[in-house]
């Protein structure tokens, strides 16, 4: 069994009732890896989750409701924290593979927590960037028991 590290837009899909398909994916996602306590996240999807869920959420949660369900998955999921050595790795990633700078800091968690794997739609499905691969799984192809 791997880590897999979740992006936010998984976090997110869970909580979107304006896509039900991709909502029911995420949640059973999620369920698949907290069962198999693979699943990971960041302090800074953690973050993201705060904001979106109040601005991007069609209705948005409230502030105290967004509060509670970020309190929920820092209980539920093992949360990396953002260190000096990740912004640096981060920096890494933008000069050396191009990455956007916030995409950058989810692939140096991922690399310095030695968590192979990261869930997300923000980039090519199955790119691998030295030791971490990316893997979308709201594509039809995806089967979570290639991964857990």
């Amino acid at each position: 069994m791997s880590l897999i590290l979740l992006d936010t837009n998984i976090l997110i899909s869970s909580y979107d009732q304006n896509d039900p398909t991709k909502q029911t994916q995420a949640i059973l996602v999620m369920e698949w890896l907290h069962q198999s306590n693979a699943g990971r996240i960041s302090v800074q999807s953690l973050a993201e989750f705060m904001n979106l869920a109040m601005k991007k959420l069609k209705p948005p949660l409230s502030a105290k409701e967004a509060l509670s369900q970020a309190g929920l998955l820092s209980k539920l999921w093992y949360v990396y924290d953002l260190t000096p050595e990740i912004v640096l790795e981060a920096g890494r990633g933008v000069r050396d593979h191009h990455l956007a700078y916030y995409d950058a800091q989810i692939w140096a968690t991922a690399r310095l927590n030695q968590v192979p794997v990261v869930f997300s739609e923000d980039f090519q499905d199955r790119l691998t960037l030295e030791t971490v691969t990316f893997i979308n799984p709201f594509l039809a192809e995806f089967r979570i028991e290639e991964w857990i």
